[in-house]
């Protein structure tokens, strides 16, 4: 299946994705023909059942792992295509990540760990900008504080103020709620969505939640590797919908 965006600018796209592990009788097919474009400034969720690929499909995106076929274009650049190094510049200076786990550094503040990234590349944060992702997240009392300090949902909306304040390309979301209550995914989600609404931001997510996917613009589902549909202005009804189908026609 090819999914498609009409007279919308791309962000990323694939061509032909593949990713295989092992060899022989022991290779598994991660990834299979998937052909996919995510349009600039819009929230898509790509969801599936476990070993559907969509955590692979979300990594070779993001250049974090190289596919085994195909290609893989963050606006005007190869990933395929380029080296080690080359692509540890790129994940630095034009993608952001929200991971599941945080990912901070317990030994930094919160601000610390938000200007992280600029500190890495060198570069100091534009102070409008940065005031502005601030007082987004609404943690302007505990930005002092290290991540012990801070409860799940607030150690999450720092990593999500760390992925933006470079001004990525995308941002890209693995399973950013999974280790949340209800109250905390939803601030979570609410400033992913509002980053994309009024700072005009790329986010690609993973999940399997229903009730996060529906704060997208766009679901992608997979299965065995392979994209199989996708919903435009997705209802938590709808994904679960989609999502039962999919399981009874498999």
């Amino acid at each position: 299946m090819t999914v498609d965006l009409v007279d919308q600018a791309v962000a990323i796209r694939t061509f032909g994705l593949g990713r295989s592990y092992g060899s022989g009788e022991t290779r598994i097919d991660a990834l299979a023909d998937v052909s996919v474009e995510f349009g600039q400034g819009r929230f898509t969720a790509i969801m599936g059942p476990s070993g559907s690929g969509k955590s692979t499909l979300l990594h070779c995106l993001a250049g974090l792992d190289r596919p085994t076929s195909g290609q893989v274009l963050l606006g005007d650049v190869d990933l395929t295509r380029l080296d080690e190094k080359a692509l540890t510049h790129l994940r630095r200076d034009r993608v952001g990540f929200v991971f599941q786990a945080f990912n901070l550094v317990p030994t930094l503040t919160a601000l610390e760990n938000i200007t992280l990234p600029l500190d890495l590349a060198g570069r100091k944060p534009d102070p409008a900008w940065l005031d502005v992702v601030l007082t987004t997240i609404g943690l302007q009392d505990r930005l002092r504080h290290k991540p012990a300090e801070l409860s799940g949902g607030q150690q999450q909306r720092v990593a999500c103020a760390r992925a933006l304040v470079s001004r990525p390309h995308v941002v890209f979301a693995d399973e950013p709620t999974g280790n949340l209550d209800s109250r905390s995914s939803a601030d979570v989600l609410g400033f992913l969505h509002r980053s994309v609404r009024e700072f005009g931001q790329t986010v690609v997510m993973v999940t399997h939640d229903p009730t996060a996917a529906a704060y997208a613009d766009r679901v992608l589902f997979l299965a065995d590797g392979r994209l199989r549909s996708e919903l435009i202005d997705p209802t938590a009804e709808s994904v679960l919908d989609t999502m039962k189908r999919l399981d009874g026609a498999g």
